[in-house]
């Protein structure tokens, strides 16, 4: 496939055409009139070019507006590329295509997908681009604007297959690492936009949800796993917690314990630590002896 590659197109000021163009309409406007007056028909054949001529150069104007482009193609063959914002003046039989150089959102539609673990569900995502190469936008692709928004849900489904909706260890995942998934995404749209001569400026994942068909079962899930994970992290603590008193009554002094009465003292302290209800203290003061 032929590549092309943007370039300057040659062009003049408009306005100097534009006074050619009227001192042309008004030296046709004159012969004519000396046609009707003289009723001489040798000015009739000065007048008809004139005011093909006129036709021909009325139709080389071009007004290109700030961050728009005008592509220019003669017989088929492109010759160039107007980016400069103003009233112009091209070659009058060129095809002139306009591309706008703004920046453009395309929103996705919400879309179900297979995540790593194949889990389905909903992905929607944004992508901020605009168009860096004119010439490669009209030439290179059929319809440039169709291309980016199904090379990005491509993009969209590859991606979301590569990561875990969720994950409760330091993995990467849609859910807690979205700023990398974002970046992550942006350089492979790049990737596959470049082609087209399109810069992808962000991309950022707006929509991400369970499929409503597991979206209560998978909430249950997430549940049971925070509570596990809380459960664990409150047994450490408190076996932390168990150590440090029993190291600091040896070291001090203050009471001497037997096996069986620290492992009486370390169920007690963990009921009392790792509980969901709040414990009743009991205080002991002493063993009556009669």
């Amino acid at each position: 496939m032929e590549t092309i590659t943007e370039k300057s197109a040659k062009k003049v000021n408009g306005f100097v055409v534009l006074f050619l163009v009227v001192a042309l309409l008004a030296l046709n406007i004159y012969l004519l009139s000396l046609v009707i007056k003289n009723e001489d028909p040798a000015f009739l054949w000065i007048f008809i070019p004139g005011m093909f001529l006129f036709f021909i150069m009325f139709g080389s104007f071009a007004v290109v507006q700030p961050n728009d482009s005008r592509v220019l193609v003669f017989f088929g063959k492109y010759i160039g590329t107007i980016r400069e914002s103003g009233f112009w003046a091209v070659n009058p039989f060129t095809e002139k295509r306009k591309v706008s150089l703004r920046i453009h959102n395309f929103n996705s539609d919400k879309i179900k997908v297979n995540d790593l673990h194949g889990n389905p569900i909903e992905i929607a995502a944004v992508i901020v681009w605009r168009v860096v190469d004119s010439a490669r936008a009209v030439f290179d692709v059929q319809n440039y604007e169709g291309f980016i928004a199904i090379q990005s849900e491509t993009a969209i489904r590859g991606l979301s297959s590569e990561y875990a909706y969720d994950s409760s260890d330091e993995t990467e995942s849609l859910r807690g690492n979205q700023l990398a998934i974002s970046e992550n995404m942006k350089k492979q749209l790049q990737q596959r936009l470049q082609i087209a001569g399109v810069e992808v400026m962000e991309s950022r994942i707006t929509h991400l949800a369970y499929a409503p068909e597991i979206a209560q079962a998978m909430l249950r899930r997430q549940q049971a796993t925070a509570v596990v994970a809380a459960r664990a992290k409150i047994v450490e603590g408190a076996v932390g917690m168990v150590d440090m008193a029993l190291k600091a009554l040896s070291e001090q002094h203050i009471v001497t314990l037997d096996e069986d009465k620290k492992a009486t003292m370390v169920n007690n302290l963990l009921v009392a630590l790792v509980s969901e209800t709040q414990a009743q203290p009991v205080i002991n003061t002493g063993t009556l002896y009669q």
